[in-house]
């Protein structure tokens, strides 16, 4: 309990630290009323939306209401759409979780058996082709990766639709080109992993009992060379959220990034702030998870941070 209580203070701190890097990044890009409004707009009509915002009070009283605000979930109102900020995110969170969850299913389907593979038959051919999978993936951006899948398998053999979001056929392209990444950096990691692993003395014990080969590698080697695999995951469900910003974008995928992208087009800063903060927000939770289950997977971890 006292582990999960630390986590929890931690979470809070981050989620308050997100918060004010959100009002402290508006700030700086200069004077958010003067962005919204166009070049000819006149004194008193950037002094009556200054005066809206409360941008004409101290920066600290500005500060603290944001704060007060932000707690309950008020960003304000979109300037485009004229609905409260954060139920125009809300709305398209799931899209975006949908994309994310899809691509990390994915990832971690093929990535984790082929760092498996390839640690089983290190320097052979199958280890030679998962790790140079896994060089290419890593080098491949998001972009590029989108266009040639669009390219390729909807407009040269027209198998899967090009953009938008409904079934799983529209969501295939913008998985694979969400995932390839991540996939491959799992499939580098978890080969490390289990090449230490293998050679411990526990692995070579549990083959000299005449343990199945498919008992030692899931039941003895997996699990502890799954901790470090489980905390890459954790870290890189933020990359996942980040890599939805433009994946989004090349698919028409409806959500938070595409949003967020639309809403800096159009000088909506209400929508790009609640954008920004529900994103970290998600990934400050998932850390959670995966620090709950980290101890779980390791429970020296708990009781040193418990202690």
């Amino acid at each position: 309990m006292r582990y999960i209580a630390r986590k929890l203070a931690h979470t809070v701190f981050v989620a308050f630290g997100v918060v004010t890097l959100v009002f402290a990044a508006l700030r700086m890009s200069g004077d958010p009323a003067a962005t919204m409004l166009p070049g000819d707009a006149s004194v008193e009509e950037l002094r009556d939306l200054r005066h809206a915002l409360g941008l004409d009070q101290p920066l600290h009283v500005q500060y603290v209401k944001f704060l007060a605000s932000a707690v309950t979930g008020d960003f304000g109102t979109s300037l485009r759409h004229q609905e409260p900020a954060m139920t125009l995110v809300l709305e398209r969170l799931p899209a975006t979780l949908e994309l994310a969850f899809a691509a990390l299913f994915l990832s971690v389907a093929i990535g984790l058996p082929l760092g498996i593979v390839a640690a089983l038959h290190r320097g052979r051919l199958a280890d030679m082709m998962a790790m140079a999978f896994a060089v290419v993936g890593q080098a491949t951006p998001y972009f590029w990766m989108g266009i040639m899948l669009i390219l390729i398998f909807a407009v040269e053999l027209r198998w899967l639709p090009t953009s938008g979001r409904g079934g799983i056929e529209r969501l295939i392209l913008p998985a694979v080109t969400l995932g390839t990444h991540f996939m491959a950096v799992l499939a580098r990691l978890t080969r490390t992993s289990m090449l230490e692993v293998l050679g411990q003395n526990y692995v070579t014990t549990a083959r000299a009992k005449g343990l199945a080969e498919r008992a030692v590698i899931l039941v003895h080697a997996l699990k502890n060379a799954a901790v470090p695999v489980v905390t890459l995951i954790g870290l890189q469900f933020g990359t996942l959220l980040g890599g939805a910003v433009v994946t989004e974008t090349i698919f028409a995928w409806p959500g938070v990034g595409r949003l967020a992208v639309q809403s800096i087009f159009v000088r909506d800063y209400p929508v790009v702030q609640a954008g920004v903060f529900v994103l970290a927000l998600s990934f400050v939770a998932i850390n959670l998870l995966v620090d709950l289950l980290y101890g779980w997977l390791d429970p020296r971890t708990r009781t040193a941070e418990a202690g």
